[in-house]
């Protein structure tokens, strides 16, 4: 098979980033921040290769981190705006935090409290995170608003509270959504903390939009923006994970084995379970190239992985020439909320990342090591 990415220059297993197509989506969002008003950041916990922060931060303001140790990368290496959010804070992480970013949001009332003297006397502006109670994610695992979330505070519990030195809202309950299900979302946000809306300076609308998706309604996406700006008068943010790295880059694997058991199995060099966690999480069924439905071309294959897990398995895929061992599989789009699950379960071989350039030349950015294994246990 001819495939892109198939070539010795890029070694297996790997990431590949393709520069080019990175770009292409950070200029959409560089449009979207233009016409609209709104400022767009990146949010870590989707896409935190910092080898492309020299790229993204020409066209975003900042990163958004939930948790120190992604403030402190975001400070370290994107250098701009810091925003954070975690469910809760313990005293130290208040501590490391307060320095590092611009904008903290807090998950309840008694985490604010706890803090709000410290948060205000050191200038950094705070938040809370709000529950619209308004559900738009198809998969209960990403599904803020779900009943019984932990996540935000319903505008029940806000009646009567001082919320003195509280200068924003938070709220995310997207989960790869279109530009609509975020203006039925903010109907139930303006319902419930409209008269909020009024008081504060800014407005977090979270991640989820995947304005970079073919077909996603972007003018609509714009308006929405716009009209929430001038109507409250306050700075919008969205802190898109997927949408900054979508499709911009695969997983490229090899095939080690071919075993038969009630059909081909093929062995490749990666790992579902380390490498591509969504894969069994959610469950999905990623993209390969060439690759179709089982039964549609000549050739099926039970894709596993390389760990001993009985359930690491990506699935049933045909192909329309015979594998064998050394054929590399192309898994595509796997750039966002991948490479940042990745763990070193069984010690198999972790991925190594590089960069695909824009002038065509690919760059080995990192490749792991047994030290890399050894140094997360002790």
């Amino acid at each position: 098979m001819n495939l892109p990415y198939a070539t010795d220059v890029i070694p297996s297993p790997c990431y590949v980033c393709d520069e080019a197509l990175l770009e292409r989506n950070l200029k959409l969002m560089e449009r979207v921040q233009r016409e609209s008003g709104a400022q767009i950041i990146l949010a870590l916990k989707g896409f935190s290769m910092w080898s492309t922060f020299p790229l993204i931060r020409q066209y975003l303001g900042g990163c958004t981190a939930s948790s120190v140790w992604e403030a402190k990368l975001a400070a370290e290496e994107f250098g701009r705006e810091v925003h954070a959010y975690a469910p809760g804070y313990k005293p130290a992480e208040i501590d490391v935090l307060l320095p590092l970013v611009n904008h903290i949001s807090f998950n309840s009332l008694n985490q604010w409290h706890a803090y709000r003297e410290q948060v205000m006397a050191s200038g950094v502006s705070a938040g809370l995170r709000v529950n619209p109670e308004h559900q738009e994610a198809e998969t209960e695992l990403y599904d803020p608003s779900a009943p019984g979330s932990r996540l935000g505070i319903r505008a029940a519990d806000l009646d009567n509270a001082d919320l003195t030195g509280i200068e924003g809202l938070h709220v995310h309950n997207l989960c790869e959504c279109d530009s609509f299900a975020l203006e039925r979302t903010l109907q139930a946000v303006e319902a419930k903390f409209g008269a909020l809306l009024h008081k504060v300076k800014w407005l977090n609308l979270g991640g989820g939009h995947l304005m970079t998706r073919t077909g996603y309604d972007v003018d609509h996406l714009v308006r929405q923006l716009k009209r929430l700006r001038e109507t409250y008068n306050l700075q919008v943010i969205l802190e898109p994970g997927s949408a900054v790295a979508w499709q911009t880059g695969p997983l490229v694997a090899e095939v080690v084995d071919i075993i038969e058991n009630d059909g081909p199995i093929a062995i490749l060099d990666i790992s579902a379970t380390a490498h591509m966690p969504d894969v069994l999480e959610m469950p999905y069924r990623p993209a390969i190239t060439g690759a179709r439905e089982p039964g549609i071309l000549p050739h099926t294959y039970k894709l596993g992985g390389n760990s001993c897990l009985a359930g690491d398995v990506i699935g049933l895929y045909s192909f329309d020439q015979p594998l064998q061992p050394g054929s590399r599989i192309i898994f595509e789009d796997m750039m966002h909320y991948t490479m940042v699950k990745t763990s070193f379960f069984n010690g198999v071989e972790h991925p190594s990342i590089g960069i695909l350039r824009r002038d065509g030349n690919f760059d080995l950015i990192r490749k792991f090591s047994y030290e890399d294994f050894r140094s997360r246990l002790s």
